[in-house]
């Protein structure tokens, strides 16, 4: 006797979590999210890579202003990754729709999704292994993670407006067109959308402390910690990475070039009146701390080969390779007074892999521009 199964029924989505009020409520919390990370991720970009119109209107302060919009940049893009997986939980049932197609506005509305999909998954999943500076592709991640963010924020407004009606139907708790839930599956939704913005408050009070001092003690599972490191200071690339040992050190000099140029052995600049500034080191993987720093004013040194109050800085690491070896500076940051070419952090020494014998501590600057093992500076 052969047992006959019956056939399966098709796959069907009922489940009011799956619905469009859910979404949009998932969406409210998303939106802002994402946003909040362009923006901020936008200042960062222009602080690392200013276009020549930009270099000297960057502003010198707030000394903390970078720690502030880049610390904003990574919490809200980690808080974006449990939120943009809860948003496509949700909606991925629309992904079985048939037919595929149904009208050119339809066509439009999927070809909007897919690239917001795309985008969205990219730069939220490229952006948090960058925070552990890990790069498993072939493509450079400063451009193409830009590239994409404008991806993103264009796809997000076709989106909206495609589907405006439809969020305006539920985005409100009494919106009319609001579909009434059953009561028995009210509580469902309550506590769907509770365990979410616990996750998401979990996630961002066991991060941000790299780079919310007052957090620290929460500091669980953030891909930095900023309490770890020589000298009471974490290091991102080391002496060793950059290939500059003591021995290449031996013969040192910092070479000042300008109209007037001249170099300095290390005991010429310990000799040269000393400033101490207590300014945050901020790294774009968006861990930062205070320290103190202890050096010479940049603009001191730029003075005395001729630049004048008005000159911008060149600064030239003696690593031999790196993205950042060469660094311009604008003009507000060069003349300010508390950047320095620092030689001691915390009241000691610089370590090798904090730059020894020398290394740029400017303020409201990312980590990557406050260049290690300084040989030259010019005026420009």
């Amino acid at each position: 006797m052969r047992l006959t199964l019956p056939p399966d029924p098709p796959v069907t989505f009922t489940a009011r979590l799956h619905d469009a009020r859910t979404a949009t409520v998932i969406g409210r919390l998303l939106g802002p999210a994402v946003l909040v990370c362009f923006a901020t991720g936008v200042v960062s970009h222009y602080l690392q890579h200013p276009p020549e119109w930009l270099a000297d209107r960057l502003p010198s302060h707030p000394s903390g202003g970078y720690r502030v919009t880049q610390g904003l940049h990574v919490a809200s893009g980690i808080a974006a990754v449990p939120l943009l997986l809860v948003k496509l939980w949700v909606v991925y049932p629309r992904l079985f729709a048939w037919p595929p197609v149904r009208s050119p506005r339809h066509a439009l509305e999927r070809i909007s999704v897919a690239v917001l999909v795309a985008a969205a998954v990219l730069e939220v999943f490229t952006g948090l292994l960058n925070t552990f500076q890990w790069y498993p592709w072939p493509f450079g991640f400063v451009p193409v993670h830009y590239a994409v963010a404008w991806l993103l924020l264009g796809s997000l407004l076709l989106h909206l407006a495609v589907q405006g009606p439809r969020i305006r139907a539920h985005f409100t708790r009494t919106s009319p067109g609001t579909l009434a839930l059953p009561a028995a599956d009210a509580p469902d939704r309550r506590q769907f959308l509770l365990g979410v913005t616990a996750a998401v408050g979990a996630v961002t009070l066991t991060t941000a402390g790299q780079s919310v001092s007052a957090l620290g003690p929460l500091d669980l599972f953030a891909p930095r910690s900023p309490a770890h490191g020589p000298q009471g200071l974490p290091v991102n690339r080391t002496a060793a990475a950059a290939r500059v040992t003591r021995a290449s050190l031996a013969d040192w000099r910092l070479t000042v070039a300008g109209p007037r140029p001249y170099t300095l052995t290390l005991d010429e600049l310990r000799a040269l009146p000393q400033h101490e500034v207590t300014l945050p080191l901020a790294c774009v993987e968006g861990w930062s701390k205070s320290a103190r720093w202890t050096g010479v004013r940049v603009r001191d040194l730029l003075d005395r080969a001729g630049g004048g109050s008005q000159a911008r800085a060149r600064v030239v690491s003696i690593e031999a390779t790196g993205a950042y070896r060469v660094m311009e500076m604008g003009r507000l940051s060069a003349q300010d007074p508390q950047t320095l070419l620092a030689l001691r952090l915390n009241g000691e020494e610089l370590s090798l892999d904090h730059g020894f014998p020398a290394r740029i501590i400017a303020p409201n600057r990312p980590g990557v521009l406050q260049t290690k093992w300084v040989g030259r500076l010019e005026v420009v």
